[in-house]
């Protein structure tokens, strides 16, 4: 596992300081499910424009493991901010054709990497699931390591599509992690991609569920199938 550099070290500080200005309350559940060491994806549901810093700082204050994120190439090419994304060891993901994003990701999971996966690949409206693609599985069943899902909730009322970053004193976060899924090489990638998502979908329930501020009625950031305002969209499978 390759420890994070200097630079790492300063952005993920930076970005974590604007957490902690805000005095978040960051309730974390299920981190003993993230392995210390070895190759592991970790899957993540896509509200906010926070969800990797959210999902993965709990595993780098606990480990000291540097998450490795798959991120839309367009991001590396922001000027400062895409040399500090590449000297982090992140992965760029050019839409429509992500096999050399792949590739580096087998590459860092067999080295031993912790690399985070968005399966949705965009930003939910709805603050639902969408539906999931493949590639967090079939990385996973190729390098022989298993998937961690993971549900962010709360951080979208921070900051997410379309709307400005809305500065907030002691917002609820809650970040869980599931039980780690193993796949034999020959499964079949929808089949584990469907129990993926049932696994993510589970905690996305227990983390509405349980969320200090509730679902209120007509809340923006509250799913329509719950009573809030948020887009509608298909009702999710059952779990």
């Amino acid at each position: 596992m390759t420890r994070p550099t200097l630079l790492y070290r300063i952005f993920a500080r930076g970005a974590f300081t604007i957490f902690d200005v805000q005095q978040f309350r960051l309730h974390v559940a299920g981190l003993e499910h993230v392995p210390a060491s070895g190759g592991v994806v970790v899957a993540v549901n896509h509200t906010s424009f926070w969800d990797f810093l959210a999902a993965g700082r709990p595993v780098y204050d606990a480990h000291g493991r540097p998450p490795r994120i798959l991120a839309k190439e367009s991001l590396f090419r922001v000027p400062a901010f895409g040399t500090v994304m590449r000297s982090a060891g992140h992965i760029p993901v050019v839409r429509g054709a992500g096999g050399d994003a792949y590739r580096i990701a087998i590459e860092r999971l067999h080295e031993g990497e912790l690399i985070l996966v968005l399966p949705e690949q965009t930003h939910s409206p709805t603050f639902d699931l969408l539906p999931f693609k493949t590639g967090a599985v079939r990385m996973a069943i190729e390098a022989g390591v298993p998937v961690v899902p993971c549900v962010v909730w709360g951080i979208h009322r921070f900051h997410t599509t379309g709307r400005a970053p809305r500065w907030s004193w002691r917002l609820p976060v809650s970040v869980h992690y599931g039980s780690a899924l193993w796949f034999e090489p020959e499964t079949d990638p929808v089949e584990a991609t469907q129990q993926l998502r049932q696994s993510m979908q589970a905690l996305l329930d227990t983390a509405v569920g349980d969320y200090p501020d509730g679902a209120p009625a007509d809340g923006w950031w509250v799913p329509a199938r719950l009573g809030g305002s948020a887009p509608n969209g298909p009702e999710p499978p059952a779990s």
